[in-house]
């Protein structure tokens, strides 16, 4: 999971009571055959940020999270979180259990750690509620199409009240239309709850509307080539899509992107 920031390091001393603040010092991850994945990473989140990773595939992004998440270690440097938080993740395939119904697989996180039932069930339907999955909680993952299998996953993630969401691409595979449905009610999930978030996508819009700061990586090995606050309204309306400042930001993060491309 990581260990906990040194008081040598500068980490915020008002902490939300659902996020937590992460820190990455030199870190670099090497696989077998000496592939380099992620080389002299430093990157800093304070509690409560939505932080979007961008890059070529193959960049490290997917391994930065694992290690954030602790289920992978770098090979140097260190990974640290401010504390040991109550943590998300949640994967570009939905990854529920086709026997279970949306209620019971949004539920599974509470039975595993084994709170009641009843309490269980009443967390998991205001958590299904939140993703606007309220009229589907009996039905079954192969009843559902692939948005509302990310919803459920989402809810699942959710129930637990995480304060570190992390991310690994999760609306890459559906349609447009859909993905900006759910990026919409992430956004706003995000604001009602104020945990940390690390969100890695391919989609320079997906970044921009979502993300306080987007870190774009070069391809392999992954070093930064930018890490950019987006000069974007707090309050992310589906119109803010079509706002010239919007298109500027994420022309940064086009060109950041074509940076890394050629790093």
């Amino acid at each position: 999971m990581g260990t906990p920031l040194s008081t040598t390091h500068s980490v915020p001393t008002t902490e939300s009571s659902r996020a937590v603040a992460v820190e990455l010092r030199a870190v670099r991850r090497v696989f077998d055959g000496d592939v380099v994945a992620v080389e002299s990473i430093d990157l800093s989140i304070i509690p409560g940020e939505f932080v979007a990773l961008l890059g070529p595939s193959g960049s490290g992004k997917s391994t930065l999270l694992r290690m954030i998440a602790g289920l992978d270690r770098p090979t140097s440097g260190r990974v640290a979180l401010s504390r040991v938080p109550r943590l998300a993740y949640v994967f570009q395939d939905a990854h529920l259990l086709p026997w279970r119904n949306v209620l019971h697989n949004v539920a599974l996180p509470l039975e595993l750690s084994g709170v009641t039932k009843s309490e269980r069930e009443r967390r998991a339907m205001a958590a299904i509620e939140q993703v606007g999955l309220g009229d589907a909680t009996s039905r079954y993952p192969a009843q559902l199409s692939g948005g509302m299998r990310m919803r459920a996953s989402l809810a699942r993630a959710l129930v637990t009240e995480p304060e570190l969401l992390l991310l690994d691409e999760p609306f890459a595979a559906l349609d447009e239309i859909t993905r900006q449905h759910l990026d919409d009610q992430l956004r706003a999930l995000w604001t009602e709850r104020g945990m940390t978030v690390v969100f890695v996508t391919h989609s320079i819009i997906e970044a921009a509307f979502l993300a306080g700061r987007g870190v774009v990586l070069t391809r392999r090995p992954g070093r930064v080539v930018i890490d950019h606050r987006l000069d974007l309204p707090h309050e992310r309306t589906p119109n803010l899509r079509t706002d010239p400042q919007f298109a500027r930001e994420m022309g940064v993060l086009f060109n950041a992107l074509q940076r890394g491309e050629r790093a």
